[in-house]
């Protein structure tokens, strides 16, 4: 399952991680999040030990938002050594989503 993190624990979890990072930034009002949700843990749970997922509420943690220039919900960035990757806006199915990791 996709935890949720905030700002305190973005570096330890996302940037300082080993393996690469999906990062979903969703806010609980959000329809299209709420679809996502079970998608993204789906994906979590079939990239464990290669990858990791999170995610972040944006009404929670708006300093990452606004650091990363997230502008609309969800969007997924894929962080590795620390960097930004790739990102995506809007809801994404299954595949679209283990594409972004590689």
């Amino acid at each position: 399952m996709a935890q949720v993190i905030s700002s305190s624990e973005f570096q330890s979890k996302v940037l300082d991680a080993d393996v690469p990072v999906l990062v979903d930034f969703f806010a609980t009002w959000c329809g299209p999040c709420k679809m996502v949700a079970p998608i993204l843990d789906e994906v979590a749970e079939e990239v464990a030990g290669r990858a990791l997922v999170y995610k972040v509420d944006v009404d929670q943690s708006p300093d990452l938002a606004q650091r990363y220039s997230v502008m609309s919900v969800p969007t997924m960035i894929v962080f590795e050594g620390g960097q930004v990757k790739k990102t995506s806006m809007g809801a994404q199915p299954k595949q679209g989503l283990l594409a972004l990791l590689g």
